[in-house]
């Protein structure tokens, strides 16, 4: 399970890695660029109902952490879909096959 640290937070976003790998390649493509968007996402299960969503910004500490040491492939299509998403007025919205690894089995 990999984890984005994002601003004073101590405590993580989780998702699995392959998802993270390719959300990485957008946020750091956007913010280079100097483009601030948002990013949102369903609580796990283990965690209480609802969504939360945070302000991605160039000037706010980010911190990307995988679990695996090797790097996982990339989905040009998927990360296509992400930007596209991260263009829009909705910003990233990660949905449940961005976050499960049915996602992986079938790309793979």
């Amino acid at each position: 399970m990999g984890m984005i640290y994002y601003g004073g937070s101590t405590a993580p976003i989780q998702m699995e890695d392959r998802a993270l790998a390719q959300l990485k390649v957008v946020i750091s493509t956007k913010l280079r660029r100097g483009e601030a968007f948002t990013l949102s996402w369903r609580h796990a299960a283990e965690e209480p109902d609802g969504r939360s969503t945070i302000w991605l910004h160039p000037s706010i500490p980010l911190r990307f952490v995988f679990e695996h040491p090797d790097p996982t492939e990339l989905d040009r299509a998927w990360i296509e879909e992400l930007a596209t998403s991260a263009n829009s007025s909705s910003g990233i919205v990660l949905v449940t096959e961005h976050l499960t690894e049915d996602r992986v089995a079938s790309l793979v």
